[in-house]
């Protein structure tokens, strides 16, 4: 491995790539910035998966040789590209901040090209490569002020033949799966030589992108418990009440959007009294169907306890509640019992820095006074997302995930693993209609219903609403900017999938392997720097080699073995 990582400080010969490749590194600048976009337009509202293939390995190619600082500046244009197109929806809170968040979170890709240019020239590089993609992943999802986890690329593999392993190893495994595939592809194009034929590495690399998608494809049917499941089922009846605005303003008057979730909810039973639908065993309303504490305000209490009445079955209303200390507010899902009141309630965990707190408050709002739109702080709940409830007489466990959560691995998997029988998603996107933000929401909320084999009801306040089936498909959805109600019938289920159990220890361990990756391949750069004869850029000595000085030393760019040509 020392030849290896000795190489790795060495600028690969330009005759060492075929004609196309030499002319694609004459030219990194635009060719990071459109695989950037084209990673983009993998992710919905697009859903062009297939570029992935391409994206992932141009990215590869350019920065696999360039110094450190190359790579980085390179691997941040590409960075911006990506985020340019795939979280433009942000700007519908301003432009400045759309743009202050692209800005920063290309940062990540900028380290990622770093990583990959230590790396790139081991003779497993495509494995050390997919490693440092899932140890990025792993830092933005949680740095800073909890992570900003929305671009993940398994979210672009829900359509893909990968759509199997997400019962296996999660959303953390997928997307390393993705990123492994990736750097294979940019193999075999270093693989292949002009009019020499196909060598065995081109071979193998295919065999085991081979050996990754079949899995994928065939896996498809795993599960884990049959279709009806063993303990039952409920009808949950999923309410979308419609606000009267768009963007930032879509909430409107305070409690127009809760007498609109009223109002639906009695269309709702209306129907299905009439018997044109199930009747529903519990209510489902979104996040923030009411922006006013209902346990405090008591016209906002009358408008919900209404609404159960008349419905005669519980609600899980999601709620914007006070306190706990003063000038303060949580996101809150009530289990709201029509004889009883709030029965259950649920905190928002993981909340939208600087949309519903301020991280150094005390000192950014004398600064920056727009923060004061943001309102009181809200602060975050510290308990799974697990309601004990009753629902016509049998106790069961309601899982609950709020919007913006559905981003970060653990926040689910403690929901189910703590006990859900059922999983529901409470959201408020009404500030995003019309945006991408709405199906890559969706796309998100298939993933998990893929990796936990769970059927799972969504409402949102105007935009999407719906019930996804426990493979991900989407069985009933809602059209945005509209009222609309259905009832979806939910098995009861108690089995965890490979993934709830082991992906988050596989995502630590995909992690810890690109950390440790990078620190050995910077220190085999640094200690080869260091020897005589070499300079900030160029090729090592033949002592500092290791070489005899009449042998072919130069570096098969591929496999990263010498004297192969």
């Amino acid at each position: 491995m020392s030849s290896a990582l000795t190489a790795a400080t060495a600028p690969t010969a330009p005759t060492a790539a075929s004609e196309p490749v030499r002319r694609l590194l004459r030219h990194p600048v635009p060719v990071v910035a459109l695989a950037g976009v084209a990673l983009g337009l993998s992710w919905q509202p697009y859903g062009w998966w297939p570029l992935l293939l391409v994206a992932i390995p141009a990215f590869t190619l350019v920065v696999r040789e360039r110094s450190p600082r190359q790579a980085f500046g390179l691997g941040y244009l590409f960075g911006l590209g990506m985020l340019a197109v795939a979280i433009s929806w942000l700007h519908v809170l301003g432009v400045w901040v759309a743009a202050a968040l692209i800005v920063f979170e290309a940062l990540f890709f900028g380290l990622l090209g770093v990583a990959i240019s230590l790396v790139a020239r081991w003779r497993l590089w495509p494995l050390a490569a997919a490693c440092c993609w899932s140890l990025i992943e792993f830092s933005y999802a949680r740095i800073p002020f909890g992570g900003f986890g929305w671009t993940r690329i398994a979210y672009a593999a829900v359509d893909t033949p990968l759509a199997g392993l997400f019962p296996i190893i999660g959303v953390a495994g997928v997307s390393f799966v993705v990123a492994l595939i990736g750097q294979l592809v940019a193999w075999i194009v270093l693989a292949v030589r002009g009019n020499r034929p196909v060598r065995r590495p081109v071979l193998a690399a295919v065999a085991t992108a081979l050996a990754l998608v079949v899995p994928g494809a065939a896996l498809r049917g795993f599960q884990v418990e049959p279709l009806a499941g063993r303990q039952g089922s409920v009808q949950v009846g999923i309410v979308q009440g419609n606000v009267p605005g768009r963007g930032i303003e879509a909430l409107g008057r305070a409690r127009s959007v809760t007498n609109n979730h009223l109002s639906q909810t009695i269309d709702l039973m209306t129907r299905a009294r009439l018997g044109q639908v199930a009747e529903p065993d519990f209510l489902l309303w979104p996040e923030n169907s009411t922006d006013i504490d209902p346990t405090r305000d008591p016209i906002t209490r009358l408008t919900v306890q209404g609404a159960a009445e008349i419905a005669g079955r519980p609600i899980l209303v999601g709620a914007v509640t006070n306190g706990p200390g003063e000038d303060e507010r949580q996101t809150t899902a009530l289990w709201w019992d029509p004889e009883r009141g709030v029965l259950a309630t649920y905190h928002k965990r993981n909340l939208v820095p600087f949309g519903e707190w301020i991280p150094f408050r005390d000192q950014l709002l004398p600064l920056v006074p727009l923060l004061a739109q943001v309102g009181a702080q809200s602060v975050p709940g510290t308990e799974p997302g697990v309601l004990d409830v009753t629902v016509d007489n049998r106790s069961i466990k309601v899982g609950d995930v709020i919007c913006f959560e559905l981003a970060y691995d653990r926040t689910v998997y403690q929901a189910i693993t703590a006990g859900a029988q059922v999983l529901v998603v409470q959201s408020n996107n009404a500030t995003y209609g019309g945006t991408g933000q709405i199906e890559q929401q969706f796309a998100i909320t298939r993933a998990r219903a893929m990796e936990s084999r769970r059927e799972i009801a969504v409402a949102t306040t105007n935009s999407v609403s719906g019930f996804i089936d426990r493979d991900g498909r989407v069985v009933q959805r809602t059209q945005e900017f509209t009222a609309a109600d259905l009832v979806a019938r939910m098995p009861l289920r108690t089995s965890l999938t490979p993934a709830l159990v082991l992906a988050p220890w596989l995502e630590r361990g995909l992690a810890m392997a690109g950390l440790l990756a990078c620190a050995a391949a910077g220190w085999a750069r640094r200690r080869t720097r260091r020897g005589p004869g070499v300079g900030e850029d160029g090729p090592p000595t033949t002592a500092a080699a290791g070489s005899d000085p009449h042998r072919d030393d130069t570096v098969d760019p591929a496999t990263g073995e010498r004297g192969r040509r």
